[in-house]
């Protein structure tokens, strides 16, 4: 049965084809839905993400509202215009979105007062105002003090704070404890329209307590007690931004709510989201122009098309290495089916001489003495053949296994050369074979490997050399501690292409001299040797005008 390469090579290219085409068809429509995936990311955070650039841009306004301004209630509504300015002084310096703060030191007793609030039978007042800013000088401006005989018109801050402590009395329930959650929604006041916080410091439970009394009228006249009221104005744009994607915004200012641009380019997208508390009037608006998203859709994308390329180019090497190894097997499987048909060529020749000569034999009445000699001689040479061809195949294994051990001796070089040249003149007395020594005269090693190295090289030249040109030289030079043998012939020479493969099992080279009677093991034989010897082997060639073998030995003297 042939073996057909050339449509092998089709069908495992094609395959290798088709593969790489799938998985190129494959990585395409990878990175446009991981785009596509990273394009949908960009824009949801585009929207989502304005949430956290609030919370860490409003977070010192909670925490002014949640833990500084209560700190107004420790100090039991006795404040005066010096405390008060010091604690204004550190307010305004660690949150710059206030911008004033007026001082109410407020007085509660049960008789009508002048300028106050007076609900509920109870008078609330204040005793004197001040108020403190960026560029107010001194640290306080002093508004009113009830010493002035002129009356004085209280803002509507005061006089809503005052109503809401009256309201608050008025409802109590002494019996029950009311929570600090209750407290300080009543003891305050968030003015968005006018960007203001009104706080009264949080009476104590027993203040209360003498407050209802105050309105029940169980005391009269009772004490007077003190209360402290801040008002405090704030600017929404002294609100430090904190961009916390600055990849993804490009522009983040601070707006009225009701602000909405009718002249907005195409090429810019936006997105909002109000403040809380006091800022409630006011929005955070975000701007990037499509271009600037489209770079952070790409910082996204990358590294997802890097891992997908990574993975393509896994895949064209796996697609490379299974092609490669489809390609081996394919030349493995002729050079073994090769193998097999030529060794059984080698087999079946001098079998069917042996049984050709030996059926003759045995039809014969009687043989001549000439008959004898010629079958005997028929007989032995082609014994001779299928004992070389085994021993051959035997050693080639063994050496290759290493399951033979060199015989060191002691070898006369010019002895030995003469005696391959012998052997291979009487063999084929066209042969022509010189020599040359340079250097040395014996040298240890196993005589029974260097002469089948030696045949081996010597039956190549001649069986691939034309007529005319059956030529070999020799020679073994002692060169820098190492012997240097080189077989140079003058025969068909090998093609450049075939160089790397010459030393291959089953390998061999598709010429009219080589159509039957090889095995594709002689040269592969050599490498063997060579290798087992501790040595190397090289060649070089030139398609018609010959080639060169060289063998480079360990020289043990």
């Amino acid at each position: 049965m042939a073996l057909d390469k050339k449509s092998s090579y089709r069908k495992n290219f094609s395959l290798g084809i088709t593969f790489i085409v799938l998985i190129s068809i494959l990585f395409i429509l990878s990175l446009f839905l991981a785009f596509n995936y990273s394009k949908k990311t960009i824009e949801n955070d585009f929207v989502s993400e304005k949430v956290n650039v609030l919370e860490q841009s409003i977070k010192p306004y909670n925490d002014f509202f949640q833990n500084k301004m209560p700190e107004i209630s420790y100090y039991n509504g006795y404040l005066d215009s010096s405390t008060a300015a010091k604690f204004v002084d550190t307010v305004m310096l660690k949150y710059p979105f206030i911008s004033k703060v007026t001082f109410y030191d407020t007085e509660v007793k049960n008789v009508p007062v002048k300028d106050g609030i007076n609900a509920n039978h109870l008078g609330i007042g204040p005793k004197s105002i001040f108020q403190f800013g960026k560029g107010i000088k001194p640290d306080s401006v002093k508004l009113y003090s009830a010493d002035d005989t002129k009356s004085f018109t209280l803002g509507s801050d005061f006089n809503a704070i005052a109503i809401k402590l009256a309201t608050f009395v008025e409802d109590l329930d002494t019996a029950s404890v009311p929570t600090q959650e209750e407290l300080f929604t009543n003891f305050s006041i968030v003015n968005s329209n006018e960007n203001k916080i009104t706080y009264l410091n949080i009476p104590r439970r027993e203040d209360l307590r003498v407050y209802k009394d105050m309105i029940r009228r169980k005391l009269n006249p009772a004490p007077v007690y003190q209360q402290d009221v801040m008002v405090f104005n704030l600017d929404a744009h002294k609100i430090k931004i904190i961009n916390t994607r600055p990849l993804l915004y490009q522009t983040i200012r601070i707006e009225p709510l009701t602000y909405d641009p009718i002249d907005t380019p195409d090429e810019n997208i936006n997105t909002e989201i109000a403040l809380p508390g006091a800022f409630s009037d006011f929005k955070l608006y975000l701007i990037s122009s499509k271009s600037y998203i489209k770079k952070e859709i790409f910082i996204y994308f990358m590294p997802i098309a890097l891992v997908l390329l990574l993975v393509y180019g896994v895949l064209l090497l796996v697609a490379f290495l299974i092609y490669r190894n489809l390609n081996i097997n394919s030349k493995m499987f002729k050079l073994q089916y090769d193998f097999v048909n030529n060794l059984t060529h080698e087999f079946k020749t001098p079998v069917s001489v042996i049984k050709i000569a030996g059926n003759n034999i045995k039809s014969a009445a009687a043989l001549s003495q000439k008959e004898q000699q010629l079958y005997g001689k028929i007989l032995d040479e082609e014994a001779d053949k299928l004992n070389g061809l085994m021993n051959k195949l035997l050693a080639f294994t063994q050496i290759e296994n290493k399951a033979i051990k060199l015989n060191q001796e002691e070898v006369n070089i010019v002895d030995f050369i003469e005696s391959t040249i012998e052997s291979h003149t009487l063999k084929h007395p066209d042969f022509k074979i010189t020599y040359e020594v340079v250097g040395f005269k014996t040298f240890i090693t196993d005589p029974v490997l260097l002469g089948s190295l030696f045949d081996n090289l010597a039956e190549n030249a001649y069986k691939y050399s034309k007529p005319e040109q059956k030529k070999l030289h020799i020679s073994a030079k002692l060169i820098k501690g190492v012997l240097v043998f080189r077989f140079a012939d003058k025969g068909i020479g090998i093609a450049s292409s075939e160089l790397n493969n010459i030393f291959k099992k089953f390998f061999r080279i598709q010429n009219e001299y080589n159509q039957m009677g090889s095995v594709g093991l002689g040269l592969a034989f050599c490498k063997e040797l060579v290798n087992f010897m501790e040595g190397e082997i090289s060649v070089k060639s030139k398609v018609g005008s010959g080639t060169e073998f060289k063998i480079v030995l360990p020289y043990n003297s």
